[in-house]
């Protein structure tokens, strides 16, 4: 990787000594293994795409964007995009309005990118499942006791903006939005930066949650049905949609896992 990279995946170092000199040693006893960011941003990227972050015919973000997200140099991400155009995962549109648009959401080599970027740090995942397990439902239930006539305005508004959204991308935008203005409805900004941060690191640091229609159907009332218990006080009505809800993202992500184990396994590859 170059010098200004950083790898395009996984947790952020331990502060605590102790935990530096086990990772230290971990990487010691590890293969030695060279990759270069690009192939790590490509791995990320077709992770993305199968699990519905970015939908065929959507456009991803500019080079700019993604190097931002990703924590990586433009050429990086540049070199990663011209690898996916070229396997046909995506294509290039010229013009005002072109740019990187999506090709193919599953390709030949997609059950390796996803078992080295999403498999090869399950373990990650599964605490990130778990802590969204606990979270959530608190913000859920904290909002429905707090909530102001101001509260509700945004979050009627977010709601209402997901149910017209006419595209992916202005789904998306109104999910985060929703979720964002209930979390601001506890008045505690340390849950907000929780339910921020869970959110990123379940969209892979690409903005988007995993997505299919079928998914977008059942959010769209559980949505409701959430925005209506908290707009009623209903505390443990709001905190128990909660905990339903946020396992949309985590069904995909394991759905995806187990697609990708099976075609391994067909091809005679590592499980």
């Amino acid at each position: 990787m170059t010098a200004v990279d950083k790898p395009a995946g996984g947790a952020a170092a331990a502060s605590d000594p102790g935990s530096s000199r086990v990772a230290t040693a971990q990487s010691w006893a590890a293969p030695i293994v060279s990759r270069h960011v690009a192939d790590d941003v490509v791995d990320r990227l077709v992770t993305a795409v199968a699990l519905g972050l970015y939908v065929p015919s959507q456009q991803l973000p500019t080079e700019r964007e993604l190097a931002a997200m990703l924590g990586v140099s433009r050429t990086s991400v540049r070199e990663a995009l011209k690898q996916l155009t070229d396997t046909g995962y995506l294509e290039v549109r010229r013009g005002r309005k072109g740019g990187y648009f999506v090709l193919a959401d599953w390709g030949p080599t997609s059950a390796e990118h996803v078992r080295r970027h999403l498999v090869a740090h399950w373990s990650e995942f599964e605490q990130i499942f778990d802590a969204r397990t606990l979270i959530e439902p608190l913000i859920a239930r904290t909002a429905a006791a707090r909530r102001t006539a101001g509260d509700m305005q945004a979050i009627r508004a977010a709601l209402q903006a997901y149910l017209d959204a006419p595209d992916h991308d202005a789904s998306r935008r109104a999910d985060a939005s929703l979720h964002l203005a209930i979390a601001e409805a506890t008045h505690n900004p340390i849950l907000v930066t929780m339910s921020v941060d869970l959110r990123t690191r379940i969209s892979l640091n690409l903005g988007a949650e995993p997505y299919t229609d079928e998914a977008r159907r059942i959010a769209i009332r559980q949505h409701q049905q959430l925005v209506a218990a908290v707009a009623e006080g209903r505390a443990d009505d709001a905190a128990d949609i909660a905990a339903r809800h946020f396992t949309l993202s985590e069904n995909l992500m394991r759905d995806l896992v187990e697609r990708a184990a099976h075609e391994d396994q067909q091809a005679g590859g590592p499980r």
